[in-house]
């Protein structure tokens, strides 16, 4: 008797925590594509400086108001607040120095987007270089850009042009599309 007993308390207990396995589970589809979603790591940071050094020679000093990094499947670094940086020579000298409204650096790649009010200055030659929108080639160390530029010369002379490929320490540069007016000097056109 007491084993007919226990078979049905064992068949009885398996009913019901069937029945109520199948009552619970219920998924809410709202809810369901919060879980498929990626969440992003950021970090803040406030009043930055960065240096940038290649075989224990520091290169460059970042310096910004405000920096957010963002940890998605292509990380990244913002600027949103501007940013500053000086180039230094083998001497620690500063040769040029780069100013922008704003910046997004490509970790991957290591490429810095460059927009609003971009300026590149040549300390040693004096040339200043103007733009809307520029990207800075931390690798190959350089600048380029396919939208319009305007560079101011030591001398006076203004170049206008679309388009400019130049070294990070802005020593020389190529126009791609020379446009406008510009004034020549009384002894000829400047070289690089």
């Amino acid at each position: 008797m007491l084993k007919l007993f226990s078979g049905y308390f064992v068949w009885l207990f398996l009913g019901l925590m069937g029945c109520s396995l199948l009552q619970s589970c219920e998924n809410n589809m709202k809810n369901l594509p919060s879980f498929r979603q990626k969440h992003i790591s950021v970090d803040e940071g406030k009043l930055i400086t960065a240096y940038l050094s290649e075989d224990a020679k520091v290169k460059a000093r970042l310096t910004a108001p405000y920096m957010r990094r963002s940890e998605v499947d292509s990380p990244y670094v913002e600027f949103p607040n501007g940013l500053h940086v000086d180039f230094f020579n083998d001497s620690l000298v500063i040769q040029s120095t780069m100013d922008a409204r704003y910046g997004k650096r490509r970790e991957f790649d290591q490429k810095v987007l460059l927009r609003d009010n971009v300026v590149v200055k040549n300390i040693l030659k004096g040339d200043t270089l103007y733009c809307q929108e520029l990207w800075w080639d931390e690798k190959a160390e350089k600048f380029y850009t396919d939208k319009p530029v305007r560079i101011h010369k030591a001398g006076g002379t203004i170049l206008y042009g679309t388009g400019l490929t130049a070294p990070q320490d802005f020593s020389g540069y190529t126009i791609y599309q020379i446009t406008g007016p510009f004034a020549f000097p009384e002894n000829g056109m400047p070289r690089n």
